[in-house]
């Protein structure tokens, strides 16, 4: 069991290796576009909400 372990570790110990990391400049400008697409759609969703809000106050208020 133990060789099991230390082999699966020793496998993902090379494979970490071959992987290509993102710059620190790419995850920030990655993040920044994740944050504003968020805001974006959040206040395109709020708007239709209270557009259907008002529309139903106006037909059953």
């Amino acid at each position: 069991m133990a060789n099991k372990i230390s082999t699966f570790l020793q496998a993902v110990k090379a494979e970490m290796k071959k992987v290509t990391w993102p710059s620190r400049s790419r995850i920030i400008r990655s993040t920044l576009v994740v944050l504003i697409t968020i805001v974006i759609f959040g206040i395109f969703i709020g708007g239709i909400d209270f557009m259907f809000f008002q529309i139903l106050k106006f037909f059953l208020g």
